[in-house]
């Protein structure tokens, strides 16, 4: 069991937040300390998750493939923001199409507008250009 220390005389207490800038006090006190001559926060890298998604049904229409994805309602923002980058990884003859059990469902996390009403999972693939149906909506082609 490790007792704590006092603190000596003289040294103030840190307040919770470290300087502007930096992530933690750790890293504040390491670039201050011992890389100090080094930039710090110098730029950005972009990166790339690899993962895996599997449709839940799939339409073939001459050389176009297209994912149908059955959703009767997104569980949070990343699930939905995930389908965008599925989507970025796809090629010019594929698609993902959404079947919603209904369109008006809100979104999760989705705020009040002025008027009351939320944004709706319909709504939300229109603003990110997903083609989208609800079941008595579906083109005849993909039934029986």
């Amino acid at each position: 069991m490790r007792l704590k220390q006092p603190r000596p005389k003289g040294v103030k207490k840190r307040s919770t937040k470290p300087p502007k800038g930096y992530d933690s006090w750790f890293e504040y006190d390491l670039h201050q300390k011992q890389l100090k001559k080094l930039e710090h926060h110098l730029g950005t890298i972009e990166y790339t998750q690899v993962k895996r998604y599997e449709p839940d049904f799939v339409a073939a229409e001459g050389t176009k493939r297209i994912y149908i994805e059955a959703k009767g309602r997104f569980r949070d923002r990343g699930e939905a923001r995930k389908y965008i980058d599925v989507r970025s990884g796809l090629g010019p003859q594929q698609e993902i199409v959404f079947v919603f059990q209904r369109a008006s469902t809100p979104m999760p996390g989705a705020r009040k507008r002025q008027d009351g009403t939320k944004l709706t999972m319909g709504e939300w693939a229109d603003k990110h250009s997903f083609t989208w149906y609800e079941p008595e909506t579906l083109p005849r082609r993909w039934g029986a």
